[in-house]
């Protein structure tokens, strides 16, 4: 069975069969974001330090992200034009609403992109990962007086494939 990013069991685990060891600061950094829930690294920081053990330096929470992001624990997600924002994993279910006017930020379930998924996989074979996706737009508060939905692009034919360096 394959270890789960889950199970706290599961995550040392994950650590052993990646030839890392299970120490006390990655402990810590992954109790936080679980405290936490989405947290910049500044937050996760601050977080950290107020648990009772030792500071840790802002650069070691960095590895440790970077670390837990490239085992697949934690997700990171850019929501406004700051640092980005880490999740576990697991806690990828919905999606993030980013207010353009008060910079308010709620949650919408997963399902709500379905049919955007559909649409981009009939239209371009694309499987999207739309799990923890920011939409930007106006909340309930500051929508009143819009009467005009942002351009979306129309639904022009042109090729929009791009060719990328790994």
């Amino acid at each position: 069975m394959t270890p789960s990013p889950h199970d706290p069991a599961d995550v040392d685990a994950i650590f052993r069969n990646h030839g890392l060891r299970v120490t006390s600061q990655r402990r810590r950094v992954l109790a936080a974001i679980g405290r936490l829930q989405h947290t910049t690294p500044d937050q996760l920081s601050r977080e950290v330090d107020g648990d009772g053990g030792d500071a840790l330096p802002l650069s070691t929470i960095y590895r440790n992200l970077d670390t837990l992001t490239e085992l697949g624990v934690v997700a990171a997600t850019r929501l406004t034009e700051g640092a980005p924002t880490y999740h576990l994993l697991q806690h990828a279910t919905h999606l993030h609403l980013v207010c353009n006017g008060c910079g308010a930020i709620t949650e919408a379930p997963l399902a709500v992109a379905d049919e955007l998924a559909e649409a981009v996989y009939d239209r371009d074979g694309f499987v999207a990962d739309l799990r923890h996706l920011p939409v930007h737009g106006w909340c309930a508060r500051c929508a009143p007086g819009r009467t005009e939905i942002p351009d979306q692009g129309g639904t022009d034919q042109h090729d929009h494939t791009h060719q990328h360096r790994a």
